[in-house]
């Protein structure tokens, strides 16, 4: 292979992984189950990011593929243009699945990080997610409100990860 090769190679190989890193004091949930998280979620809180900006009523929908993998469904009304957006992707798990550890694509070959830190392991109704660096922080939950007490926690675990909560939206679900 020639060195030309070699350097392609080594950058796409650097190019689509990069992005499946986590922020610093953020570690996965252990105990995951892929199969109490399948279904639909409300999109309660986020940090602000290109492909969401102006959205508002926001789910993600999962669903298992044949391929073992997630199908993911996201769906967001964009109040400025009065018009519903979805974006289709699949999502698999990075390391084993008990972990909540998954590498998300919307665009080919490119994965980003969905990192669950923090679970309502009882009945799956809440979840803290991050992607790949301190840029990228969701709150989700199975109903489109959440009381006081988890917004509260949720702000305060993230700030203690180091995101910048003084940036948080919080998503508008109903019309």
């Amino acid at each position: 292979m020639s060195i030309t090769r070699r350097l392609l190679a080594l950058l796409s190989t650097l190019t689509l992984g990069g992005c499946l890193g986590m922020p610093k004091n953020v570690q996965p949930v252990t105990g995951f189950e892929l199969n109490r998280y399948l279904g639909r979620w409300y999109e309660i809180a986020r940090l602000d990011h290109s492909f969401e900006r102006g959205m508002e009523r926001v789910t993600a929908e999962y669903s298992l593929r044949e391929d073992g993998g997630v199908a993911v469904k996201n769906r967001g009304f964009l109040a400025a243009k009065q018009e519903w957006k979805e974006a289709a992707g699949k999502a698999f798990f990075v390391e084993e699945p008990g972990t909540g550890y998954l590498k998300v694509s919307f665009f080919g070959p490119f994965y980003g990080s969905y990192v669950i830190f923090e679970l309502d392991k009882e009945q799956y109704r809440y979840a803290f997610v991050a992607g790949p660096d301190h840029s990228y922080l969701w709150l989700l939950a199975r109903t489109p409100t959440v009381d006081t007490e988890l917004l509260t926690r949720f702000a305060e675990q993230a700030r203690q990860r180091g995101f910048d909560t003084s940036k948080l939206i919080y998503v508008q679900q109903q019309p």
